[in-house]
């Protein structure tokens, strides 16, 4: 697998690597910037992997505990908008994702649906994806 994919958790890059034979030029310049704390818009053909490149590091970051020193919103550059160690985050926010309403519907079922619910440290209680 790719260097960046090596930012993702032990868990994730297994998932990634049995559901896929590789990431895709989108999926690697977005992580490239989003694991870093940048800032990303991703413009490519349809069935490139938008959603998903969108979408797995903040699954993964949701579903990872946070090193010992870090808060749980911090990103891999160590910065972030933690609150600390030890002390218990704030209600927020925490990932917003834009997306065509026509799409929206097959992007939350087929690219994040599998994903979260294919994650070994899912908890009983833990944040879950929810449509309306």
């Amino acid at each position: 697998m790719t260097e960046v994919l090596q930012r993702f958790s032990p868990a994730t890059r297994a998932w990634f690597g049995q559901a896929f034979a590789a990431p895709t030029e989108a999926q690697l310049g977005a992580w490239d910037a989003i694991t870093r704390g940048s800032h990303a818009l991703v413009v490519a053909p349809t069935g490139s992997g938008k959603t998903l490149a969108a979408f797995l590091w903040a699954i993964d970051r949701l579903a990872t505990p946070a090193p010992s020193g870090q808060s749980a919103t911090t990103d891999a550059a160590g910065t972030g908008t933690g609150t600390g160690v030890g002390v218990a985050p704030l209600p927020r926010t925490r990932v917003l994702y834009i997306s065509p309403l026509k799409a929206l519907g097959v992007d939350v079922e087929r690219n994040l649906r599998a994903p979260s619910s294919a994650s070994p440290r899912r908890r009983p209680g833990s944040a879950s994806l929810r449509s309306r």
